[in-house]
């Protein structure tokens, strides 16, 4: 059973990344959809039964649940966080160029960077 779980998570997880790599003009769900179709074919073609079938019950509930308001909510949602993030991370590399450590001011620069990267990416996963 955990197989299975695991197998449905890696098939979303799977068609998430894929449809974000589709167009704008197309709505969210149907990419998703298209995403999660391409993986059953690739799949199939390689003789994965047991991922056909883990990519199958994805593409079941993606069809049974998926509403793109709520997926661009959920997206808006996550950048919101991670400009946050972005923020938190500002006040503390300011807090350490106060204090005039070398070392934690290039600690908290270096998070930083990372903070704005992890930002850019969120943000190009628009759905």
């Amino acid at each position: 059973m955990k197989t299975a779980g695991l197998l449905l998570f890696i098939g979303l997880a799977g068609a998430c990344a894929a449809a974000t790599a589709q167009t704008a003009a197309q709505p969210p769900c149907e990419a998703k959809r298209a995403a999660i179709s391409h993986d059953i074919d690739a799949a199939k073609a390689q003789g994965q039964a047991q991922r056909v079938r883990g990519l199958e019950r994805a593409l079941a509930e993606v069809k049974r649940t998926c509403s793109d308001e709520k997926l661009l909510a959920e997206h808006g949602q996550k950048v919101k966080e991670q400009e946050q993030k972005v923020a938190d991370r500002k006040s503390e590399l300011a807090a350490a160029q106060r204090e005039g450590s070398a070392t934690k001011i290039a600690r908290r620069k270096a998070k930083l960077e990372a903070a704005r990267a992890e930002l850019e990416r969120v943000k190009a996963q628009m759905p």
